[in-house]
C-alpha cells in the first residue's frame, strides 16, 4: 500500500504565507502526477495545483501567482507554498498522487491523503 501524509496546516492571517507538505511512503515504483486539492465547508473538493514527474505544473485560476507547487522526487514529497493568503483559501488541503506500483505497471493507482487544515483569518 501507499500512504500520503500531509503536514503544515495552520492558522495564518490574511496576506500571510504557509507551506504544506505531503510525504509518500510504502511500496511503489514511481509517482507520476501529484496534486493538491482543497475542500471548504459546504463546497465541493477542487483542484488547486498539480505537478507531473517531469516538473510541469498546472494551477487553478484562483491561486495563480500566489501558490507554487513543487516536488522532490528523491524524497517522494510534494509541497505547496502559499503566499498572499486570503480568507477564501480556508479549507482542508488534500494530497493526491497517481502511482505506478511496479516497474512493469502500465496504469497508475490513485491515492489520497487525509488532509491538513488551513485557516486564513485575523
Amino acid at each position: 500500500q501507499v500512504q500520503l501524509v500531509e503536514s503544515g496546516g495552520d492558522l495564518v492571517q490574511p496576506g500571510g504565507s504557509l507551506r504544506v507538505s505531503c510525504a509518500a511512503s510504502g511500496s511503489m515504483f514511481r509517482i507520476n502526477a501529484m496534486a493538491w486539492y482543497r475542500q471548504a465547508p459546504g463546497k465541493q473538493r477542487e483542484l488547486v495545483a498539480s505537478i507531473r514527474y517531469d516538473g510541469s505544473t498546472k494551477y487553478a485560476d484562483s491561486v495563480k501567482g500566489r501558490f507554487t507547487i513543487s516536488r522532490d522526487n528523491a524524497k517522494v514529497t510534494v509541497y505547496l507554498q502559499m503566499n498572499s493568503l486570503k480568507p477564501e483559501d480556508t479549507a482542508v488541503y488534500y494530497c493526491n498522487a497517481d502511482v505506478y506500483r511496479y516497474s512493469f505497471s502500465t496504469t497508475t493507482i490513485n491515492y489520497w491523503g487525509l488532509g491538513t487544515q488551513v485557516t486564513v483569518a485575523s
